[in-house]
């Protein structure tokens, strides 16, 4: 159905207005004064004459269109669907329309972030209301050139057309356009009148990818730069004593070595830290020098000493999650009807424990950032999830105003939650306001994770009781470290579909530092309530499949508003993945498990096929069924589907990260395993048709994956995985002589 917006906004307050009817982004017209640095398309258009027609969109004279992408691109394919949606509404050929990354801008966007899944669901609305608003303002000077009323006009392909059949292009009226009013109304496209959405497009940035032209931070140069490698405390719990730089400072190449620190340590940690994650508050060794080799070389020749305070280790971290579980301080997040009693009075009860390790991000691009620090100003340039938060942490470290903090976006080679946090871009700025130099800071594989920022070591607890044949009782308990699951998770599935229901966490306060991480709690909690829903199926001896759909039917035309999922998108994603992976229909030697799950706003339902080869369960097939309303790209999408699928296999199945002393037990990909190519499953991909607002995409096909292939596996060797990686355990990968538990 068509879409009427309605604006009654002045053309001052429309340009200062940060949200519209729906939420999402602002449309930010900026008419008469730009905030944008001049940025030339791909192609060479510098000669046009540019009409800046809003904080999104440029019309040249001739008709091409730039529009600019707000949000940091971390590879999950923004930077080409957030402009797809404006150039719907604008009503142009995609095949003209040139994207170019936005800058920092906080007078005309709004949550410029990458994480969450969330960029196109909150842009959704006003990245549309901006195509249709700009199309509408050139349609008003259409007619008003002709002398007829709007509504007569229709427009294709960026032509307006009248009734009597004369044609203007948008570049013969954008000058007009540019000084009217802005429409108090305008009518979005009916789904079935899309040209644009729905259909695949290619990453707009893949020439310049393949052919290895600048787009990465670590690409980013410029004049009189130099570049630092910083010395941080090799171990977690570490404070810089002293160090010696004689030997550095000899070698080819080297600038100076100083020392950072105090004021990172005064505004990391403090209220306004980036992203509420606690940075280690040493000071660190810092070597300036004409290139990342000569810095990163001159390094190793300081001689520093380190003092010791409570250095932690994996083993130690294991017994206190445990005594966690054991114990009875929680914080309980959500609790319907009486668990203690339904325990009390079942017939049965089930309980088990799951373990997972600390993960890092491993970004194939190191961490890096680039920052050149001045009277005048402080320009920022890399790669950032959080390019708002950063700057205005760089401003208050150093005193300036935010006013001050020119902040650029690359495109980003992996982000994966550990470029939410600015560690690396407050040791650029503080490197450079010591130096007064522009200076790239870059890390090393081992710098990134030797000291990173991971994901949490965690341990669920999961007990159901089951009474007269019905699950009348769950309890999910939660040890982390450092923090615990986010306030939504607890009303995930199947919150509401269980009489009692009660949610409790706890944490542990360690010294190493931990955050987001692709998906963030639901990336292991996922596998183990799924992997609990199979081993509980089993106990009551009733079908997986039926045992889910039956308790989603529970939750339909519930009043609790606290719950986040949809029932029967649910029950429809998981009767498609039945029929489309041919569950209970392979032939023999194949062996298959099941798993339906929520979380970033997106219904997924995936299968797992499993074979025996040389007595060793192989991921063979995933049949991953997605429910994400409208698909604004179906290219894009699919990647992000696949690469979340095989990024939950490979940390499922490989991922081991500890410590001991303090200090990580690997620090490259020789200690830390990945999955490899030719482990990598063939993936089959639905996607539910529908005409919902869009949801996430690059995270909610992540966190089910482990549940899949280790029902699988149990399906397969009989032995069920109560801990991550599987490969930890080869034993259980294997078709024993009895059942061995995990």
């Amino acid at each position: 159905m068509s879409t009427t917006s309605k604006t009654t906004f002045s053309r001052r307050a429309f340009m200062r207005t940060s949200t519209l009817a729906g939420g999402g982004m602002l449309i930010g017209f900026n008419l008469f004064q730009s905030c944008k640095p001049k940025v030339a398309p791909p192609i060479d258009l510098s000669q046009l004459d540019y009409n800046d027609f809003n904080a999104f969109i440029k019309i040249a004279a001739n008709g091409a269109v730039t529009i600019f992408s707000p949000n940091p691109e971390i590879g999950q394919g923004v930077k080409t669907s957030m402009p797809m949606l404006i150039a719907e509404e604008l009503d142009v050929a995609w095949k003209n329309v040139f994207v170019e990354q936005g800058k920092l801008d906080t007078e005309n966007y709004v949550r410029q972030v990458a994480g969450g899944s969330q960029s196109i669901r909150f842009g959704w609305d006003a990245l549309r209301q901006t195509g249709a608003t700009a199309k509408q303002m050139l349609v008003n000077a259409a007619a008003a050139r002709w002398g007829v009323d709007a509504s007569e006009c229709s427009v294709s392909e960026g032509v307006i057309t009248n009734a009597a059949g004369e044609t203007l292009g948008y570049g013969d009226v954008v000058n007009e356009a540019a000084v009217l009013e802005v429409p108090e109304e305008v009518t979005l496209k009916e789904p079935k009148d899309y040209n644009i959405i729905g259909k695949d497009a290619g990453n707009v940035d893949i020439t310049k990818i393949i052919t290895g032209k600048p787009l990465f931070g670590l690409d980013y140069k410029a004049e009189g730069m130099v570049y630092a490698s910083v010395a941080r405390p090799p171990a977690f719990g570490q404070k810089l004593v002293s160090f010696d730089a004689t030997e550095a400072k000899k070698m080819p190449g080297v600038i100076d070595v100083v020392s950072i620190g105090e004021k990172g340590r005064a505004h990391m940690n403090g209220e306004n830290r980036n992203w509420s994650v606690r940075l280690p508050d040493s000071d660190k060794v810092v070597v300036i020098a004409e290139s990342t080799w000569q810095a990163m070389k001159a390094k190793k020749a300081l001689k520093i000493v380190w003092e010791d305070n409570d250095l932690e280790s994996t083993e130690q971290h294991n017994e206190l999650l445990m005594g966690l579980l054991d114990g009875n301080k929680f914080n309980t997040m959500r609790s319907d009807g009486n668990v203690k009693k339904a325990f009390a009075e079942a017939d049965e009860v089930l309980e088990r424990t799951y373990e997972s390790p600390f993960l890092p991000h491993n970004c194939l691009e190191p961490m890096n950032f680039y920052a050149n620090v001045t009277d005048e100003k402080i320009h920022l340039v890399g790669p950032v999830q959080t390019p708002a938060s950063a700057a205005t942490t760089v401003a208050d470290m150093l005193g300036r105003d935010v006013a001050d903090i020119h902040l650029e976006m690359t495109r980003m080679g992996g982000g994966f939650g550990r470029r939410l946090y600015g560690d690396f871009v407050y040791e650029a700025a503080e490197i450079s306001n010591l130096i007064r130099k522009p200076v790239k800071m870059v890390s090393s594989r081992e710098d990134d994770m030797n000291t990173g920022v991971y994901r949490p070591a965690i341990k669920y607890r999961i007990k159901a009781a089951v009474k007269d044949g019905q699950i009348t009782g769950y309890h999910l308990k939660e040890a982390a470290i450092n923090s615990n699951m986010y306030g939504l998770i607890p009303n995930f599935f199947p919150a509401g579909a269980i009489e009692n229901y009660q949610v409790d966490v706890a944490s542990y306060d360690s010294n190493i530092t931990t955050g987001a991480w692709r998906a963030p709690y639901t990336n292991f909690l996922a596998y183990a309530e799924q992997s609990f829903f199979d081993e509980l199926a089993e106990l009551m001896d009733t079908d997986k499949i039926q045992l889910r759909l039956d308790l989603l039917e529970k939750v339909k035309g519930t009043e609790d508003e606290r719950i986040q999922y949809d029932p029967e998108r649910m029950q429809n994603c998981i009767k498609t993945a039945v029929e489309k992976s041919g569950w209970g229909k392979k032939p023999e030697g194949v062996y298959q498990g099941f798993v339906n799950y929520y979380c970033h706003n997106t219904h997924v339902a995936q299968v797992a096929d499993v074979e025996i080869e040389n007595g060793n369960a192989v991921v063979k097939k995933i049949t991953c069924v997605v429910d994400c309303g409208i698909v604004v790209n179906p290219l894009g999408a699919i990647n992000q589907i696949e690469g979340g699928i095989l990024d939950g296999i490979g940390h499922s199945m490989y991922g081991d990260f500890g410590f001991e002393n303090g200090a990580p037990v690997a620090n490259n990909f020789d200690g830390y395993r990945l999955i490899r190519m030719r482990e990598a499953p063939a993936i089959e991909t639905h996607l539910i048709q529908n005409e919902l607002s869009p949801t996430g995409l690059g995270e909610p096909t992540l966190p089910p994956v482990g549940g899949a292939i280790a029902n699988a596996f149990k399906a397969a060797t009989g032995n069920r995985l109560y801990e991550q990686p599987f490969s930890k355990k080869p034993e259980l990968l294997k078709v024993p002589e009895k059942e061995i538990l995990g």
